[in-house]
């Protein structure tokens, strides 16, 4: 098969589409042929060399793919030859195959075409697992997106307009900022123009929001403390603003507040099992009614995964860019 690799760490040209040999699904494993894979921010840390993939995972960049089931290892059980599937994975989505543990998988959503679904299971899994099953959104509260036009943002969006809750989000442009808004953004605020502490607490009549994710870390910690409600929960899933801030623990405590910080790829495979087994029950349901979809600003060809890279490092899309195996839909 081919594979997108990474002979040397390095800017957009360093990746390179090579034959290399086919995976073998091991015990508890499933081989599927990929239709397509999906950018996320991981890969290019990768592509640069600074996230190594977590030991026993694919060296190929890509945390998602769709594509179809056509191999089965030994002790797995509910998957058919030819099933239609998209899977959360620590590795190795920029390829023709991979082999995904089971527990990663889920079928293509309702309503879901299967390049698309390539979109859905990394976002859904962190949004998920960060602002429902840690932060405990609950229905009538505000969320605070950061990064609300990225893959992540729009679909915290909808999921947190799905189960009844008030959504703002910043970003850079107008334009970005009407694309939250079609997808039910309540509050939107332009980061470059204005203070989202201020305007958060505007909107909300002083009381700042429930939750936050948070993809900045560092730089935005200390007014993500400012923003948060009485018993907020703020959730660090990014690194793009820096390692290390100040926190004043005084206004943490006195707002009763609480801070979590996680990262998917390097959990045990069975938090992930969990994770996906969560999603599958509570949020495919949803694409049934309509209430979700993939947002997916373009699709390009695998084979040049480089331009994609680009594409994201502009930060000029909305939602998630594809890759298409060539193999194709």
């Amino acid at each position: 098969m081919h594979a997108i690799t990474i002979p040397e760490p390095g800017g957009p040209e360093a990746l390179v589409w090579d034959e290399v040999p086919d995976p073998v699904p091991g015990e508890g494993e499933v081989l599927v042929e990929v239709a397509a894979g999906a950018v996320n921010r991981a890969d290019i840390l990768q592509r640069q060399g600074f996230y190594e993939p977590p030991p026993g995972a694919s060296p190929y960049p890509g945390l998602e793919c769709s594509g179809r089931v056509a191999g089965i290892g030994t002790g797995v059980s509910g998957w058919n030859i030819g099933d239609e599937v998209c899977a959360l994975l620590s590795g190795g989505g920029y390829a023709e195959k991979v082999a995904v543990p089971a527990g990663q998988l889920l079928p293509v959503p309702a309503g879901v075409g299967l390049t698309q679904a390539a979109a859905l299971p990394e976002v859904v899994c962190t949004v998920w697992s960060n602002v429902f099953m840690v932060a405990h959104l609950r229905p009538g509260e505000t969320l605070l997106v950061h990064g609300g036009s990225s893959g992540i943002g729009t679909m915290a969006i909808q999921l947190a307009k799905a189960v009844g809750a008030r959504v703002a989000v910043t970003a850079g442009t107008k334009e970005k900022l009407d694309r939250c808004a079609e997808l039910g953004a309540d509050i939107l605020v332009n980061y470059r123009e204005q203070d989202f502490v201020e305007e958060v607490r505007k909107a909300t009549d002083g009381a700042g929001a429930d939750v936050i994710l948070d993809n900045m870390g560092a730089k935005y910690l200390e007014r993500n403390v400012k923003a948060l409600a009485v018993n907020g929960r703020l959730a660090i899933i990014g690194m793009q603003g820096g390692v290390k801030g100040e926190l004043n623990i005084g206004a943490l405590l006195a707002k009763r507040a609480a801070i979590s910080a996680t990262s998917l790829r390097a959990r045990p495979l069975e938090e992930k099992a969990a994770i996906v087994a969560a999603v599958r029950e509570h949020v495919w349901p949803l694409f049934t009614g309509g209430h979700l979809r993939p947002v997916v600003d373009r699709e390009l060809p695998m084979p040049d995964a480089a331009a994609a890279h680009r594409v994201v490092e502009e930060s000029g899309h909305v939602g998630k860019v594809l890759l298409i195996a060539p193999q194709g839909t």
